[in-house]
C-alpha cells in the first residue's frame, strides 16, 4: 500500500486538466484546509475533492468492492476512509466552502464531467 498515491493520480489529472482547459485556475492540497483538497478555488471558496471508487467506497460503483480476503481489515480501513470524507466535507462546509466530489468512474465521461464541473464552478457562492 506504500505505493498507493494520494496526489497527483489519473482521475485528479483528469479533472485539473479539464478544470484548466475550461479556463478556471485553482490552488492544490491547501495545507491549511480540512482534508487538503485536491482543487481549491479560493476566488470561488469552492473545493473540489477527487476520490477513487475503491478506496471511497463509491455507492453503486462495480468499483467499490472488498476484497474476499482479510475482509474484516478491509471493511474497517476503507468504512474509515467513508468517515473520514464526511467529516472533511462537514468542515469544509462549516469554513463556508463549496465542496464538489468527482468518482474516479465519472472522469471516463469529459462531456458530462465539464459540465458538471462548469456548474459548480460559475455558481455563485452564497452570503
Amino acid at each position: 500500500m506504500a505505493r498507493i498515491r494520494h496526489k497527483d493520480t489519473k482521475p485528479e489529472m483528469k479533472v485539473r486538466r479539464l478544470a484548466h482547459r475550461l479556463g478556471f485556475r485553482f490552488r492544490l492540497h491547501r495545507p491549511d484546509l480540512p482534508g487538503k483538497p485536491d482543487l481549491v478555488f479560493p476566488s470561488r471558496r469552492a473545493a473540489i475533492l477527487v476520490h477513487g471508487c475503491f478506496w471511497h467506497q463509491h455507492e453503486g460503483c462495480r468499483k467499490a468492492t472488498i476484497p474476499r480476503t482479510r475482509q474484516d481489515f478491509w471493511e474497517a480501513k476503507l468504512g474509515r476512509n467513508v468517515e473520514r470524507d464526511r467529516a472533511t466535507e462537514a468542515a469544509l462546509r462549516k469554513l463556508g466552502w463549496r465542496v464538489l466530489v468527482v468518482w474516479e468512474c465519472e472522469t471516463s465521461d469529459e462531456e458530462a464531467l465539464s459540465k458538471r464541473l462548469t456548474g459548480f464552478l460559475e455558481e455563485q457562492p452564497s452570503e
